[in-house]
C-alpha cells in the first residue's frame, strides 16, 4: 500500500503553478450544500507499519472462503492455472496493457484473436477490440441502433440484468431519447406487451438470453417483430450458456454484446470486468471503440493493426460514434487464452457441468419445504428460487453460520421479489458445497 505524501511546500509550488491562492480557491465552484463542512471523525495517524498491519487485519474480515452460489452477471468458474501462467509473460503484462491496444503486435494479435472467437461464439460477422465491461457495452449497443435507425425509443425488457438497464439510462440521459421497459410475465419478456409496443418509432429491442432470471428467452419471436418494423435486436448474451444454445445470430439478432467475466476473469471483489460488442456486417462502421485487421507490410508480411477506430481521438468528433474511448486489452486477452485452452468442446463442457449441477441442486432445494423455483421454464446454471422469508435474511444466516453464499436477494432489484433468491452453479461447485448449501437453507 505505498504512497507519496506531499508537503506544505510541495502543495504551495502546486497551487502557485495553476494560479490560485488556496487550496480553498480551487473549490469555489462546489456548492456549499455538497461540501463536507467538518473533519471526519477519523482515529489518529499510524505509521505505514502499523497502518499496513491494522489494514491487513480489517481484511480478515472478507469471508474469501465461502462457497459461492452468486452470480446475477459475475460468476465463479474454475480458471485453469495455465491462464495465469500465460498471462504473466512480459509480451501481456505492461503498465500500458489494461486499456489500450497499440503497444506491439504480440498485444494486437491477442485482441485480434479474441475478436475471432468472440465472432465464432456469436455467429456475427465482427466484433470489436472489447469494452468496458458488459453494461457499457449494452448501453452503446443501445446507441448505435438510435444512430443506425435515425429513431428516438427503445425498448428494453425488464428481465435483463437491472444494473445494465442502470447503466443504459445514464447513457441515455442527455439525449432526447425515451426508453420504454416492457414489463415480465412469468419470469419472462411479456412477448404480448412487447408486441403492442413495437412500432415505426423504434430503434430497437434489447434482450438477454438467458435473462436475468435465468430462464430462456424466445429471441427468434422478438426479433422477427423488430424486424418487420425495420429497427435492430439487441441480444445480451451469457458466454458460457451460448456453448449451448442457438448463436444470437441463428436467432436473428443483429447486435450481440455481453459481460466477458465468466470467461478465466477471477471475482476480484466485482471488477475489473470485460465487455464483448459483436455485430452484423452492415453496422461495422457504427461500432464504437475499435477494431483490430490483419494485414501485410510492404514486404508482404503478416502484421496486424487497429482499423476503424471510430472514436474522438483518431476522427473528427463531430463523426465518433461514440465517445468510449478504450478496451480492456488485459481481460480480453485473458478470455482469448482461458478460450483458447478450452476450446469448442471444453467451454461445452463447462456448461453442460454447470448445467448438470444446477438442475440437481434445484432437486434437493426443491424437496426443502418452502423452497421452489419462482418461474416455470427452461435455465441453464442460474435459476431463481422462491424462499419462505425474505432471501435477504436468508442470506445472512448462510454466511455467517455455513460459510455459505447462496445467491443473490432479487429484492434488491424487484421490490416485488422480496421472497426471491437468485442461484446460480458452476462447475467449480462440489457435491459437498451443494450439500453444504441444502443444509444452509433448511436451517432457517
Amino acid at each position: 500500500m505505498p504512497y507519496i505524501p506531499n508537503t506544505d511546500n510541495d502543495r504551495r509550488l502546486m497551487l502557485e503553478k495553476i494560479g490560485v491562492k488556496s487550496f480553498d480557491e480551487l473549490l469555489i465552484p462546489v456548492p456549499q450544500n455538497v461540501r463536507l463542512n467538518k473533519l471526519l471523525d477519523l482515529p489518529a495517524p499510524l505509521s505505514e507499519m502499523d497502518l499496513l498491519r491494522e489494514m491487513e487485519i480489517i481484511s480478515r474480515k472478507n469471508k474469501s472462503e465461502l462457497a459461492i452460489f452468486a452470480g446475477g452477471g459475475v460468476y465463479d468458474h474454475f480458471i485453469p492455472s495455465a491462464v495465469g501462467t500465460i498471462l504473466s509473460r512480459p509480451e501481456f503484462v505492461t503498465a500500458y496493457t489494461p486499456y489500450q491496444a497499440e503497444v506491439a503486435q504480440g498485444t494486437l494479435q491477442a485482441i485480434y484473436e479474441f475478436q475471432t472467437h468472440i465472432c465464432r461464439l456469436t455467429g456475427m460477422d465482427i466484433a470489436n477490440a472489447s469494452m468496458y465491461d458488459g453494461a457499457s457495452a449494452a448501453a452503446e449497443a443501445v446507441h448505435l441502433a438510435i444512430n443506425h435507425t435515425k429513431r428516438n425509443r427503445i425498448l428494453i425488457s425488464e428481465t435483463i440484468n437491472p444494473l445494465f438497464r442502470d447503466v443504459i439510462k445514464t447513457y441515455l440521459s442527455g439525449l432526447k431519447i425515451e426508453i420504454v421497459i416492457v414489463p415480465s410475465r412469468d419470469g419472462l419478456t411479456d412477448y404480448d406487451r412487447l408486441k403492442e409496443l413495437i412500432g415505426d418509432s423504434i430503434a430497437g429491442v434489447v434482450l438477454s438470453q438467458p435473462n436475468f432470471f435465468g430462464l430462456i428467452e424466445n429471441v427468434e419471436v422478438v426479433a422477427e417483430m423488430i424486424h418487420r418494423v425495420g429497427g435492430l435486436m439487441i441480444t445480451a448474451v451469457d458466454p458460457i450458456s451460448a456453448a449451448l444454445l442457438k448463436s444470437p445470430a441463428e436467432c436473428g439478432a443483429d447486435i450481440a454484446i455481453g459481460e466477458g467475466q465468466p470467461l478465466g476473469i477471477p471475482l476480484n471483489f466485482g471488477g475489473p470486468l470485460l465487455g464483448f460488442f459483436a455485430a452484423k456486417r452492415e453496422l461495422m462502421r457504427l461500432l464504437p471503440g475499435r477494431i483490430v485487421a490483419r494485414t501485410v507490410d510492404e514486404a508482404g508480411n503478416p502484421g496486424f493493426v487497429l482499423t476503424l477506430q471510430t472514436r474522438e481521438q483518431h476522427i473528427r468528433r463531430e463523426k465518433a460514434t461514440s465517445n468510449i474511448c478504450t478496451n480492456q486489452a488485459l481481460c480480453a486477452t485473458t478470455a482469448t487464452v482461458y478460450l483458447s485452452l478450452l476450446g469448442k468442446v471444453g467451454l461445452k463442457r463447462v456448461a453442460l457441468l454447470s448445467m448438470e449441477k444446477t438442475h440437481k441442486a434445484v432437486s434437493a432445494i426443491s424437496m426443502i419445504v418452502g423452497y421452489k423455483p419462482y418461474f416455470a421454464g427452461n435455465y441453464i446454471r442460474e435459476i431463481a428460487i422462491k424462499t419462505p422469508v425474505p432471501a435477504k435474511n436468508i442470506i445472512e444466516n448462510c454466511i455467517n453460520k455455513h460459510e455459505v453464499l447462496p445467491g443473490i436477494d432479487l429484492g434488491r432489484f424487484y421490490p416485488n421479489m422480496k421472497d426471491g433468491l437468485l442461484m446460480a452453479v458452476t462447475e467449480k461447485r462440489t457435491d459437498e458445497e451443494i450439500n453444504m448449501l441444502v443444509k444452509s437453507l433448511k436451517d432457517f
